[in-house]
């Protein structure tokens, strides 16, 4: 990683704060991206904090919001955000089929509106930076107005997530290797 790693030792008590508040909460460890925030402790505090909720809280749950993570990494080419979130997406009971699908940028096999349209959403918004009407109503229609919101969040986050990842270069773990081309 392009960024120090920070020691415990080296760390302020912002710092150590924003580690503790990880560690105590729903993810139970300091995941990289936040490894990298944590040279602004603040804003670390502030980002983790909306990766939990969108992690384990949202509308969709665990198996369906890795439908919109895994679009956003994929979009990103975000090596370690897909390597990280294919397993948890797996975990959480996503059909392989759907996964690989989205890792080699085919039309996934998506049969249940309710899952399509997050891909729809997450999709097109990446890839036209907007989200027609029609797309809009459907999305409303199975998730509601939260499930928007959410939606477009969950995009949002995993970008900037996707842009840590990559802008400072944070590598796989020793063995992995990439899918990603």
């Amino acid at each position: 990683m392009r960024l120090k790693v920070l020691t415990e030792a080296e760390m302020s008590d912002a710092q150590k704060a924003v580690v503790e508040a990880t560690v105590k909460g729903k993810r139970g460890r300091v995941p990289p991206p936040a490894l990298a925030w944590l040279h602004s402790p603040e804003y670390a505090n502030r980002a983790q904090a909306v990766g939990e909720f969108i992690r384990y809280d949202t509308v969709f749950g665990a198996r369906l919001v890795e439908i919109a993570i895994l679009v956003t990494a994929r979009y990103w080419t975000a090596h370690y955000e897909w390597w990280a979130h294919r397993r948890l997406a797996e975990a959480a009971g996503l059909d392989g089929a759907v996964i690989d699908a989205i890792r080699d940028r085919r039309d996934p096999p998506l049969p249940d509106p309710k899952e399509r349209v997050i891909y729809d959403y997450a999709k097109t918004l990446h890839e036209t930076k907007t989200i027609p009407q029609d797309l809009h109503d459907r999305m409303v229609a199975l998730w509601g107005e939260r499930g928007a919101v959410e939606c477009v969040g969950t995009c949002g986050y995993y970008g900037m997530v996707s842009m840590t990842l990559n802008g400072f270069d944070v590598g796989l773990p020793d063995g992995a290797i990439s899918e990603l081309k």
